[in-house]
Order: C-alpha cells, then structure tokens, then sequence
C-alpha cells in the first residue's frame, strides 16, 4: 500500500464520484479506477459498490476510511518533526484543545515554557473532546486539555484550574437589579450557550447545572466560540452562561457579569494524558501548567471588565 492509493481512496470516499475524485486529484478516471482497484487488490477486500448511477463504500471501506486520516496525519507530524529539527528545535509537544478552556491561560504558559525551554516546540490541534481522547490513545497527541474528567480508560484526568461558572447579561437587562441570580429567574430567558458537538465538556457542565431548576431552559443558539456567544449577549439576543474569564476577556464592552445565587461547582479545566510515567518534556510541562493560575488572570483583567464582582476575586 502506498500514500497514493490512500489519497485516492479519500477522495473517492469523500467525493462518492469518479469524475468528482478524479479532478479533485488532477488526474483522468481511469489511473484513478486503477488506483482503486491495485488498493482493493493489495487489501482482498471490496471498497466500493459502484454501478452507472451510483458509488458507495462498503463495510470494509468504512473501516479503511476511519483509519486513514490517522496515516496522513502522522505523516504530517513526521514533516513537521523534521522541519522543528531543520529550525533547530530539539523536541515537540502535541496538544490538543477542547472546550475553548486553555485559551485564556496559553499566553502566560507559553511564555514560562519558551523562557525554561525554547528548544522544544509547541504544536496546538483545537479538536472536539471525543476527537482529542481518540488522538491522545492513537499518538496523535502528548497532552490534551478539555473541561471534562470523563475521558474513558487509560487516560489520567489532572485538574489544571477552575474558573466560577458567571451568567454574561447585557448591560440593560432586568435581572441586573439583581446581585446574584437564581436560576428560575435565569431560565426566565432565552439563553445562547456552547455547542455540545464542539465544546463537549463545556456543554455537559452548563447542562448538569441548569438542570437543578424545574424549568426547561429556552436556548435560542448553541455557538462554537465563547466570542460570538459574548457579541450575543451584548447585542441582547440572549443571557449566557459560562465561566468568568471569559467574560473578563470579552472584547464586548456591553456584557455585565453576574454570579449565580446557587452554589455550583466551578468550570475545572483538566490536563489529559495517557497513563504511565510521561516522557521528560510532558513531566517539565506538567509543572508548568500547575504553576499557572487562573485568579492571576482574573486579578490582571479585573481592570478591563470592573463589572466582575469583587467577592469573586481572591
């Protein structure tokens, strides 16, 4: 098997039609008919079910087609080790993202780790939960960062930070009469929060708090980003509901943050890696990542967003 026939493969697979694959690739049809057929040959088994009106993946293709991108994958890793050593890096860290949980932290991070180790380069994947736990078992990934414990087996969940859990309101709303919100008065609103597709450990968190009050929320949009979800809130489309960093580091000059009047429990990002000893540049930057604080941010944004209330300030 060779990298040609799986970059065949995909594109057929994607594309569902020759004439379709065949100029996504720039060749004709019939070097990629061959293509396809050397790869089926080289596997004993049928890819694709194909007559004059219709091609579809067989069950053996299905499986070929979960498989391969981890190859291309790991090829460009292989490139990119190479060009790190080429710029005269001597190591590399992969780490995944999810959630949009690490973000207001990477800056300080990055930094201690360029003073303590600038020989090492740092690649960063933003990738869904379920994706990042999957690369982490694969060896797509060193280190991962998600706001979720829920990872499966063979992976060790560490609490890297917490962060207080805010409702983000705009800054002419009723409920800003009040100091601290009750839930029932919250659901009272239509609210926007993160989509559970791409922010899994986010989502599943909000959910297991609004689902103390007795009323169903009213959600009026699930966003990918906490940005867009900040312009929402401030535009008055509806309440968020997310943790206070974020809304300290909102370029939304019309968004007030408030605490919730029930005690829930904190957004708690987690540093995921697979078990057994890590390797000496993921336990340096292990050390690191607990030595950066999520209060020092707060402390350092208090400036830009004075509506961040002070009883939730260190």
């Amino acid at each position: 098997m060779e990298i040609r026939h799986l970059r065949c493969f995909m594109a057929l697979a994607e594309e569902l039609h020759f004439a379709r694959a065949a100029a996504k690739l720039h060749i004709e049809q019939s070097p990629l008919s061959r293509t396809i057929k050397e790869l089926e040959e080289e596997l004993g088994a049928q890819l694709f079910i194909r007559n004059t009106r219709s091609t579809r993946l067989t069950r053996a293709g299905l499986m070929l087609m979960e498989h391969a991108p981890r190859v291309f994958a790991s090829l460009q890793q292989a490139r990119d080790c190479v060009k790190a050593a080429k710029n005269g890096f001597h190591g590399q860290l992969r780490v995944a993202l999810s959630d949009g949980a690490t973000l207001l932290c990477l800056p300080a991070l990055l930094a201690l780790c360029r003073e303590e180790e600038p020989e090492v380069e740092i690649r960063f994947f933003e990738v869904p939960l379920s994706q990042q736990i999957k690369g982490l078992h694969d060896d797509l990934y060193d280190v991962g960062f998600a706001q979720s414990d829920d990872v499966g087996d063979g992976i060790v969940a560490l609490p890297a930070w917490t962060d207080t859990l805010m409702v983000a309101l705009p800054a002419r709303h009723p409920l800003l009469a009040l100091k601290r919100i009750p839930l029932d008065e919250l659901l009272r609103y239509p609210l926007v929060l993160s989509d559970p597709q791409v922010c899994e450990g986010h989502a599943k968190h909000i959910e297991r708090v609004l689902s103390r009050a007795e009323m169903q929320p009213l959600v009026a949009e699930r966003v990918t980003t906490f940005d867009l979800m900040m312009a929402l809130v401030s535009a008055g489309f509806a309440l968020g509901l997310t943790g206070a960093a974020h809304i300290a580091a909102s370029r939304e000059p019309g968004v007030v943050a408030r605490p919730l009047s029930t005690r829930v429990p904190p957004l708690t990002t987690y540093l995921l890696r697979l078990e057994g000893d890590p390797f000496d540049e993921l336990a340096r930057f292990i050390q690191r990542v607990q030595a950066i604080e999520l209060p020092e941010f707060l402390r350092s944004t208090k400036s830009r967003n004075p509506d961040l209330p002070e009883e939730l300030m260190p």
